[in-house]
């Protein structure tokens, strides 16, 4: 009867050594206002065909100064995300009116992708905070 009483003891022991250590590397998710909240933009595709995605950058948005992309879970990987730091920033608690992001002229070529995206509906998606933004 003692050696699995010991065995019992020393697999609770282990168990709560090992559940101790366990920490998640993620944000936790609490903010103070004023507190800079991370938004990523993702992908961007036709609405009637999800299978069909591109890089969010691919269209000529606007672009961060300093790209950043986001180490992604193999479920983001499997799921076809490309998360890339957004150029906007969305303060926690913080009203914003307007802003100017950048100020672009953009070429004929340009043009013509922004008028394929809506004409073929497209959709975007962001996530702020890990929330999806359609």
């Amino acid at each position: 009867m003692e050696k699995p009483m010991a065995i019992l003891v020393v697999t609770v022991v282990m168990s709560c050594c090992v559940l101790s250590q366990v920490r998640s590397d993620a944000s936790d998710h609490r903010y103070k206002a004023g507190d800079s909240v991370p938004l990523y933009a993702n992908k961007v595709g036709p609405f009637h065909n999800p299978s069909e995605t591109y890089r969010y950058l691919d269209l000529p948005f606007c672009s961060p100064a300093h790209l950043k992309e986001k180490k992604e879970a193999l479920g983001e990987v499997l799921n076809g995300d490309r998360l890339v730091s957004a150029p906007y920033t969305l303060d926690f608690l913080v009203d914003k009116e307007t802003e100017v992001l950048c100020i672009k002229k953009l070429s004929k070529k340009e043009v013509v992708q922004f008028r394929t995206a809506v004409a073929k509906d497209y959709y975007f998606e962001m996530y702020y905070d890990d929330l999806p933004i359609w």
